[in-house]
């Protein structure tokens, strides 16, 4: 697991593809959406290697703290807009199967509640 801070654009990857995985399922939407806010977020070509060994050798039971800590490197490193804009993202993602899945919702849920985002 990472124990360095990550910058906001590596948070994010690391929290998306934390997302796409949770559910054990992984849809070829998610990996549009992923790619998007990569688009966004790295105007240049980016080699992402290194990042997916870390996230590929966590456990299933690391992912969550290892999520949390993405969540909060990311939000100190981000304005209240584009943590709003990255939870669109991650709205995307875990609807692109069509399906919410109940470890998805509670991920996304953690995203709302640390950054105070109302849920109507």
């Amino acid at each position: 697991m990472a124990t360095h801070r990550m910058n906001k654009p590596i948070a994010g990857y690391h929290m998306l593809m934390i997302l796409s995985a949770v559910d054990f399922c992984f849809h070829p939407d998610e990996d549009s959406v992923i790619r998007a806010f990569l688009i966004e977020e790295f105007p240049f070509p980016v080699n992402l290697d290194n990042e997916m060994d870390i996230i590929s050798l966590l456990k299933p039971e690391e992912w969550k703290p290892h999520f949390l800590q993405c969540m909060y490197d990311f939000e100190a490193d981000t304005t209240p807009s584009e943590r709003t804009r990255f939870l669109q993202f991650a709205m995307h993602l875990i609807k692109a199967d069509e399906v919410i899945h109940q470890n998805e919702n509670e991920y996304f849920m953690h995203l709302m509640n640390a950054w105070d985002f109302n849920v109507e």
